[in-house]
């Protein structure tokens, strides 16, 4: 595996922090910018908006850039955003910085995915997409705790910094490792020729990616998301005002969780693929009886501590069948079937916080995102039940033709 690959692994992690790590900041962050929890709580939609923005426009117009440069481009937005963030003591510039920081990340993905496969022979992309992809699960269990630790000794601007730092070995080591070229003689193949001028059009792409089956499984995935972040957004507040945790317990709650999306991830890359369809669909309804779980369970210490670990195993494990599910139905669109599958997920990630801060706004208590969250479920549930009776069309088939 080149080293390259793993340096845009090292650059996802810091950029998955700083997508997941509000989750252990908010209180802080609310009370320093004189802000509510609820408030806090958008930035972290906030970034998920500029993902959904991002994703499809930055694959459109990085297909004729440069890899490094656009790389270089993106992740210094990144770092830029993070150190305006750390500097500004107002919460609307902190919520611009948000929105520019997902646009780079976004921007990233699109490029880092196409440069890590074109980067490996065939027989290797799974495994360079998942050191990629593994990036995220490893800011889960070990970036997010660490913002939250760093938040609760040093301030929540701390964790901005740290998230600033980790980025800045990557940008050198993208200088000196990722080839510039648009392609590489390894693994070129169909989809390094689909990736230049030979491949499908935008439209001809476009048109995949609106078949119904294709929208509704996007749909479904933006609720399963919406669902996972709603209940995320609010572990802090949760586990601390209900559960009855201390908050020396949070860095720990938040990095078992991703231990949990770590597990879930693995499994799912190793089991998924002989019947993903039902693999999801059961993994959508042991999510939902874990959301009511933990719902009803809350106020006890041990409870909340083991679902929070299945939870987490079961949203990520879920979420990356799903991802697959959308490359296998969209095979006419090499290049945007991964950025609408990003938009979708943060679809999800950007109305999941909303929607629960709208029940706290209420005065439903800190518990009510979770119910919101089983609520999310039971709709994906039913999406995925109107996709398969609208929509009979076999996923074994789509891989045969996909192979083909």
């Amino acid at each position: 595996m080149p080293f390259a690959v793993y340096v845009l692994g090292l650059a996802v992690f810091a950029q998955g922090t700083s997508e997941f790590m509000l989750s252990g900041l908010v209180s802080g962050i609310a009370a320093d910018l004189h802000v509510s929890i609820p408030a806090a709580g958008l930035l972290t939609s906030a970034f998920a908006v500029g993902m959904v923005i991002g994703a499809p426009l930055m694959a459109l117009f990085s297909r004729k850039w440069p890899r490094r440069r656009a790389l270089l481009i993106f992740l210094t937005a990144f770092v830029a955003a993070h150190i305006v963030g750390a500097l500004t003591p107002s919460y609307e510039v902190l919520l611009a910085t948000r929105i520019v920081g997902a646009l780079a990340n976004a921007g990233f993905w699109a490029v880092a995915l196409v440069a890590a496969i074109a980067m490996v022979e065939p027989a290797a992309r799974a495994r360079a997409t998942s050191v990629v992809v593994g990036g995220v699960t490893v800011a889960c269990v070990v970036g997010v705790p660490a913002g939250a630790l760093l938040g609760e000794h040093l301030g929540w601007r701390a964790a901005f910094w740290a998230v600033a730092v980790v980025s800045l070995p990557a940008l050198v080591a993208i200088v000196t490792s990722v080839p510039d070229e648009r392609s590489t003689t390894s693994g070129a193949d169909a989809l390094e020729a689909s990736q230049a001028s030979e491949g499908p059009s935008v439209r001809e792409e476009l048109r995949s990616l609106t078949a119904r089956r294709v929208l509704l499984t996007l749909l479904t995935m933006a609720l399963v998301q919406g669902a996972t972040f709603c209940a995320f957004s609010y572990l802090e507040p949760l586990a601390t005002r209900v559960t009855g945790l201390g908050a020396g317990w949070v860095p720990a709650l938040l990095a078992l969780f991703g231990v949990g999306s770590l597990i879930g991830v693995t499994l799912s890359g190793r089991v998924a693929d002989a019947r993903r369809s039902t693999f999801v669909v059961a993994g959508m309804a042991s999510l939902a009886l874990g959301w009511i779980a933990l719902a009803l369970s809350a106020v006890s210490p041990v409870a909340t501590i083991a679902l929070v670990f299945v939870q987490g195993m079961l949203a990520f494990g879920t979420g990356s069948a799903m991802i697959s599910q959308v490359f296998q139905l969209a095979t006419g669109a090499p290049t945007l079937a991964g950025s609408f599958a990003t938009a979708a997920f943060n679809i999800g990630a950007a109305a999941g916080p909303w929607l629960g801060g709208l029940t706290i706004d209420a005065g439903l208590g800190f518990r009510s995102p979770v119910w919101v969250s089983a609520a999310l479920m039971a709709l994906a549930l039913t999406t995925a039940a109107v996709t398969r009776l609208a929509c009979p069309v076999s996923l074994t088939k789509a891989t045969v033709v996909m192979k083909s």
